[in-house]
Protein backbone atom coordinates (compact mmCIF):
# COMPACT_ATOMS: atom_id res chain seq x y z
CA UNK A 1 0.00 0.00 0.00
CA UNK A 2 2.60 2.44 0.86
CA UNK A 3 4.77 1.76 -2.64
CA UNK A 4 1.82 1.85 -4.67
CA UNK A 5 0.70 5.47 -2.94
CA UNK A 6 4.31 6.70 -3.55
CA UNK A 7 4.66 5.21 -7.24
CA UNK A 8 1.37 6.81 -8.07
CA UNK A 9 2.26 10.32 -6.19
CA UNK A 10 -0.60 9.89 -4.38
CA UNK A 11 -0.71 10.98 -0.24
CA UNK A 12 -1.02 8.20 2.25
CA UNK A 13 -2.69 8.94 5.54
CA UNK A 14 -1.64 6.22 8.31
CA UNK A 15 -3.01 5.52 11.57
CA UNK A 16 -1.02 4.03 14.37
CA UNK A 17 -3.84 2.12 15.49
CA UNK A 18 -7.01 1.53 14.33
CA UNK A 19 -9.72 3.59 15.21
CA UNK A 20 -13.26 4.30 14.42
CA UNK A 21 -13.45 7.51 14.94
CA UNK A 22 -10.44 8.82 14.02
CA UNK A 23 -10.60 7.13 10.84
CA UNK A 24 -14.17 8.82 9.84
CA UNK A 25 -12.09 12.20 11.08
CA UNK A 26 -9.49 11.82 8.63
CA UNK A 27 -11.70 10.27 5.44
CA UNK A 28 -13.95 13.34 6.09
CA UNK A 29 -10.58 16.03 6.82
CA UNK A 30 -8.45 14.47 4.27
CA UNK A 31 -11.01 13.91 1.29
CA UNK A 32 -9.56 9.87 1.42
CA UNK A 33 -10.31 8.57 -1.94
CA UNK A 34 -8.89 4.80 -1.26
CA UNK A 35 -9.04 2.76 2.37
CA UNK A 36 -7.61 -0.25 2.68
CA UNK A 37 -8.33 -2.29 6.09
CA UNK A 38 -9.37 -5.85 7.34
CA UNK A 39 -12.95 -6.89 8.05
CA UNK A 40 -13.10 -5.96 11.54
CA UNK A 41 -12.05 -2.51 10.86
CA UNK A 42 -15.54 -2.33 8.28
CA UNK A 43 -17.75 -4.20 10.85
CA UNK A 44 -16.22 -1.05 13.40
CA UNK A 45 -17.03 1.56 10.71
CA UNK A 46 -20.61 0.36 9.90
CA UNK A 47 -21.74 -0.20 13.55
CA UNK A 48 -20.19 3.56 14.50
CA UNK A 49 -23.17 5.28 15.91
CA UNK A 50 -22.35 8.50 14.73
CA UNK A 51 -21.21 7.25 11.01
CA UNK A 52 -23.93 9.04 8.44
CA UNK A 53 -22.63 12.27 10.34
CA UNK A 54 -18.84 12.12 8.62
CA UNK A 55 -18.72 12.96 5.22
CA UNK A 56 -17.33 9.59 3.41
CA UNK A 57 -18.39 10.98 -0.37
CA UNK A 58 -15.23 11.03 -1.36
CA UNK A 59 -14.27 7.36 -1.09
CA UNK A 60 -14.27 6.25 -4.45
CA UNK A 61 -12.37 2.26 -3.11
CA UNK A 62 -12.42 0.15 -0.83
CA UNK A 63 -10.01 -2.67 -0.32
CA UNK A 64 -10.26 -5.73 2.18
CA UNK A 65 -7.46 -8.25 3.18
CA UNK A 66 -6.08 -10.06 6.11
CA UNK A 67 -8.94 -12.67 6.70
CA UNK A 68 -12.11 -13.42 5.13
CA UNK A 69 -15.02 -11.03 5.20
CA UNK A 70 -18.66 -11.70 5.14
CA UNK A 71 -20.75 -10.55 1.97
CA UNK A 72 -23.22 -9.30 4.50
CA UNK A 73 -20.94 -6.84 5.41
CA UNK A 74 -19.72 -6.18 1.66
CA UNK A 75 -23.21 -5.63 1.03
CA UNK A 76 -23.47 -3.29 3.63
CA UNK A 77 -20.67 -1.40 3.14
CA UNK A 78 -21.48 -0.47 -0.34
CA UNK A 79 -25.42 0.40 0.70
CA UNK A 80 -23.89 2.71 2.80
CA UNK A 81 -21.51 4.56 0.93
CA UNK A 82 -22.20 3.71 -2.30
CA UNK A 83 -18.28 2.06 -2.43
CA UNK A 84 -17.00 -1.34 -3.52
CA UNK A 85 -15.62 -3.28 -1.27
CA UNK A 86 -12.49 -5.57 -3.20
CA UNK A 87 -11.11 -8.38 -1.65
CA UNK A 88 -8.04 -10.51 -2.33
CA UNK A 89 -6.07 -12.92 -1.11
CA UNK A 90 -2.46 -13.79 -0.31
CA UNK A 91 -0.10 -15.09 2.37
CA UNK A 92 3.32 -14.16 3.69
CA UNK A 93 4.97 -16.90 2.20
CA UNK A 94 3.49 -15.28 -1.33
CA UNK A 95 4.83 -11.80 -1.06
CA UNK A 96 1.88 -11.59 -0.35
CA UNK A 97 -1.11 -11.00 -3.05
CA UNK A 98 -1.66 -14.20 -5.30
CA UNK A 99 -5.59 -13.04 -6.44
CA UNK A 100 -7.60 -9.63 -6.30
CA UNK A 101 -11.07 -8.79 -7.65
CA UNK A 102 -8.74 -6.49 -10.41
CA UNK A 103 -11.38 -4.22 -11.97
CA UNK A 104 -10.59 -4.97 -15.60
CA UNK A 105 -10.86 -8.30 -15.04
CA UNK A 106 -14.40 -8.02 -13.54
CA UNK A 107 -15.29 -8.78 -9.85
CA UNK A 108 -17.76 -10.86 -7.52
CA UNK A 109 -18.93 -10.60 -4.10
CA UNK A 110 -17.68 -13.45 -1.76
CA UNK A 111 -14.79 -13.99 -3.89
CA UNK A 112 -11.00 -13.62 -3.67
CA UNK A 113 -10.86 -12.59 -7.57
CA UNK A 114 -8.61 -13.82 -9.99
CA UNK A 115 -4.76 -14.72 -9.69
CA UNK A 116 -2.64 -11.63 -10.33
CA UNK A 117 -0.16 -11.13 -12.97
CA UNK A 118 2.77 -13.62 -13.12
CA UNK A 119 0.61 -16.05 -10.73
CA UNK A 120 -1.23 -19.47 -11.23
CA UNK A 121 -3.39 -20.64 -8.63
CA UNK A 122 -5.64 -24.21 -8.35
CA UNK A 123 -7.24 -26.41 -6.65
CA UNK A 124 -6.13 -29.98 -5.33
CA UNK A 125 -7.00 -33.07 -3.66
CA UNK A 126 -5.16 -34.34 -0.99
CA UNK A 127 -3.56 -36.61 -3.43
CA UNK A 128 -1.95 -33.70 -5.13
CA UNK A 129 -4.11 -33.78 -8.21
CA UNK A 130 -6.35 -30.89 -9.86
CA UNK A 131 -10.09 -31.23 -8.93
CA UNK A 132 -12.70 -30.62 -11.69
CA UNK A 133 -14.31 -26.96 -11.23
CA UNK A 134 -16.76 -26.14 -8.50
CA UNK A 135 -15.23 -29.20 -6.46
CA UNK A 136 -13.57 -27.79 -3.14
CA UNK A 137 -9.80 -28.53 -2.26
CA UNK A 138 -6.82 -27.10 -1.33
CA UNK A 139 -5.41 -23.68 -3.01
CA UNK A 140 -2.28 -24.35 -4.23
CA UNK A 141 0.00 -21.15 -6.16
CA UNK A 142 3.02 -21.23 -8.15
CA UNK A 143 4.51 -17.81 -9.43
CA UNK A 144 7.21 -15.05 -9.28
CA UNK A 145 5.84 -14.30 -5.97
CA UNK A 146 6.04 -17.63 -3.92
CA UNK A 147 8.71 -17.82 -1.52
CA UNK A 148 12.11 -19.78 -1.82
CA UNK A 149 11.40 -21.79 1.60
CA UNK A 150 11.61 -21.01 5.41
CA UNK A 151 13.96 -20.01 6.77
CA UNK A 152 16.68 -22.89 8.06
CA UNK A 153 13.98 -24.95 8.21
CA UNK A 154 14.15 -27.49 5.19
CA UNK A 155 11.30 -30.14 6.34
CA UNK A 156 8.74 -27.50 6.74
CA UNK A 157 9.66 -25.87 3.13
CA UNK A 158 9.66 -29.40 1.46
CA UNK A 159 5.77 -29.61 3.24
CA UNK A 160 4.53 -26.63 1.84
CA UNK A 161 6.33 -26.60 -1.67
CA UNK A 162 5.59 -29.57 -3.78
CA UNK A 163 6.69 -29.93 -7.43
CA UNK A 164 7.09 -25.70 -7.38
CA UNK A 165 3.34 -25.62 -5.68
CA UNK A 166 2.74 -23.31 -2.55
CA UNK A 167 0.48 -25.80 -0.62
CA UNK A 168 -1.60 -22.84 1.18
CA UNK A 169 -3.65 -24.76 3.69
CA UNK A 170 -6.83 -23.10 2.56
CA UNK A 171 -9.83 -24.78 0.85
CA UNK A 172 -11.70 -23.29 -1.98
CA UNK A 173 -13.21 -23.81 -4.97
CA UNK A 174 -12.87 -22.37 -8.50
CA UNK A 175 -16.36 -21.16 -10.78
CA UNK A 176 -17.26 -21.51 -14.08
CA UNK A 177 -16.24 -17.73 -15.01
CA UNK A 178 -12.75 -18.39 -13.21
CA UNK A 179 -13.46 -16.67 -9.98
CA UNK A 180 -11.94 -18.00 -6.72
CA UNK A 181 -13.32 -18.72 -3.76
CA UNK A 182 -12.38 -19.74 -0.03
CA UNK A 183 -13.70 -21.73 2.17
CA UNK A 184 -12.50 -21.94 4.74
CA UNK A 185 -8.85 -23.05 6.58
CA UNK A 186 -7.59 -26.73 6.20
CA UNK A 187 -7.09 -26.73 9.81
CA UNK A 188 -9.88 -24.81 11.10
CA UNK A 189 -12.76 -27.23 9.42
CA UNK A 190 -14.30 -29.10 11.85
CA UNK A 191 -15.13 -32.68 11.24
CA UNK A 192 -18.88 -33.58 13.39
CA UNK A 193 -19.68 -36.58 13.31
CA UNK A 194 -17.95 -37.93 9.82
CA UNK A 195 -19.63 -34.17 7.94
CA UNK A 196 -17.41 -31.43 7.20
CA UNK A 197 -18.36 -28.10 8.97
CA UNK A 198 -16.57 -25.28 7.66
CA UNK A 199 -16.77 -22.25 10.41
CA UNK A 200 -16.83 -19.58 7.57
CA UNK A 201 -19.91 -20.46 6.70
CA UNK A 202 -21.89 -20.78 9.27
CA UNK A 203 -20.17 -17.22 10.24
CA UNK A 204 -21.46 -15.93 6.94
CA UNK A 205 -24.76 -16.65 7.99
CA UNK A 206 -24.94 -15.62 11.91
CA UNK A 207 -23.55 -11.77 10.35
CA UNK A 208 -27.17 -12.00 8.81
CA UNK A 209 -28.38 -11.91 12.03
CA UNK A 210 -29.59 -7.70 12.61
CA UNK A 211 -28.25 -7.89 16.24
CA UNK A 212 -24.88 -9.50 15.45
CA UNK A 213 -21.65 -7.12 15.41
CA UNK A 214 -18.72 -10.16 15.28
CA UNK A 215 -18.92 -13.98 14.85
CA UNK A 216 -16.68 -16.93 15.32
CA UNK A 217 -16.88 -20.42 15.15
CA UNK A 218 -14.75 -23.08 16.36
CA UNK A 219 -14.70 -26.94 16.90
CA UNK A 220 -14.20 -28.66 20.36
CA UNK A 221 -13.44 -32.00 21.26
CA UNK A 222 -16.59 -34.09 21.93
CA UNK A 223 -16.97 -37.79 23.02
CA UNK A 224 -20.08 -38.71 20.70
CA UNK A 225 -19.23 -36.79 17.41
CA UNK A 226 -15.70 -36.16 17.81
CA UNK A 227 -15.83 -32.60 16.88
CA UNK A 228 -18.84 -29.92 18.31
CA UNK A 229 -19.70 -26.91 16.88
CA UNK A 230 -19.71 -23.69 18.56
CA UNK A 231 -19.93 -19.84 18.48
CA UNK A 232 -18.99 -16.79 19.75
CA UNK A 233 -20.99 -13.39 18.96
CA UNK A 234 -20.68 -10.12 20.30
CA UNK A 235 -23.35 -7.71 19.97
CA UNK A 236 -24.22 -4.30 17.87
CA UNK A 237 -23.92 -1.06 19.78
CA UNK A 238 -27.09 -0.71 22.11
CA UNK A 239 -28.33 -3.85 21.17
CA UNK A 240 -28.56 -7.11 23.27
CA UNK A 241 -28.19 -11.11 22.08
CA UNK A 242 -30.30 -13.93 23.54
CA UNK A 243 -28.08 -17.12 23.27
CA UNK A 244 -31.29 -19.38 22.97
CA UNK A 245 -33.03 -17.14 20.35
CA UNK A 246 -29.81 -16.73 18.17
CA UNK A 247 -29.63 -20.43 18.61
CA UNK A 248 -32.70 -21.15 17.84
CA UNK A 249 -32.69 -18.60 14.44
CA UNK A 250 -29.63 -20.10 12.43
CA UNK A 251 -31.20 -23.78 13.25
CA UNK A 252 -33.55 -23.04 10.83
CA UNK A 253 -30.72 -21.78 8.33
CA UNK A 254 -28.33 -24.16 8.23
CA UNK A 255 -28.12 -27.88 7.83
CA UNK A 256 -29.15 -29.66 11.40
CA UNK A 257 -25.39 -30.94 12.12
CA UNK A 258 -23.76 -27.59 11.12
CA UNK A 259 -25.42 -25.06 14.03
CA UNK A 260 -23.49 -23.81 16.96
CA UNK A 261 -24.33 -26.23 19.93
CA UNK A 262 -23.32 -23.43 22.08
CA UNK A 263 -23.18 -20.02 21.71
CA UNK A 264 -21.68 -17.45 23.96
CA UNK A 265 -22.57 -13.76 23.61
CA UNK A 266 -19.37 -11.83 24.65
CA UNK A 267 -18.72 -7.17 24.49
CA UNK A 268 -15.99 -7.69 21.99
CA UNK A 269 -14.20 -10.66 20.57
CA UNK A 270 -10.35 -10.78 20.99
CA UNK A 271 -8.32 -9.34 18.24
CA UNK A 272 -4.73 -8.93 17.14
CA UNK A 273 -2.69 -6.06 16.20
CA UNK A 274 -3.75 -5.89 12.65
CA UNK A 275 -7.76 -6.41 13.92
CA UNK A 276 -7.79 -10.07 12.81
CA UNK A 277 -10.53 -11.93 15.12
CA UNK A 278 -8.05 -14.60 17.21
CA UNK A 279 -10.02 -17.91 16.81
CA UNK A 280 -6.64 -19.83 18.46
CA UNK A 281 -7.17 -17.33 21.79
CA UNK A 282 -10.63 -17.84 21.37
CA UNK A 283 -10.77 -21.80 21.21
CA UNK A 284 -7.72 -22.02 23.86
CA UNK A 285 -10.15 -20.15 26.83
CA UNK A 286 -13.04 -22.52 25.95
CA UNK A 287 -10.52 -25.76 26.14
CA UNK A 288 -9.22 -24.21 29.41
CA UNK A 289 -12.74 -24.01 30.50
CA UNK A 290 -13.47 -27.25 29.60
CA UNK A 291 -10.42 -28.82 31.28
CA UNK A 292 -9.03 -30.33 28.19
CA UNK A 293 -5.32 -29.42 27.10
CA UNK A 294 -4.76 -27.94 23.80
Amino acid sequence: VVNGTIHGGGTLTLLPRFDADKALEIMQRDRVSIFLGVPTMYFALLNHPERSTYDTSSLRLCVSGGAAIPEQVINSWEQATGTKILEGYGLSETSPTATFNQLDLGTKVGSIGKPIWGVEVKIFDDAGQEVPQGERGEIVIKGHNVMKGYWRKPEATAEAIKDGWFHSGDIGFVDDEGFIFIVDRKKEMIIRGGFNVYPREIEEVLYTHPAVAEAAVIGLPDEKFGEEVHAVVAPKPGMEIDAGELTAWIKERVAAYKYPRTIRVVKELPKGPTGKIMKREIKADMLQEAGVTA
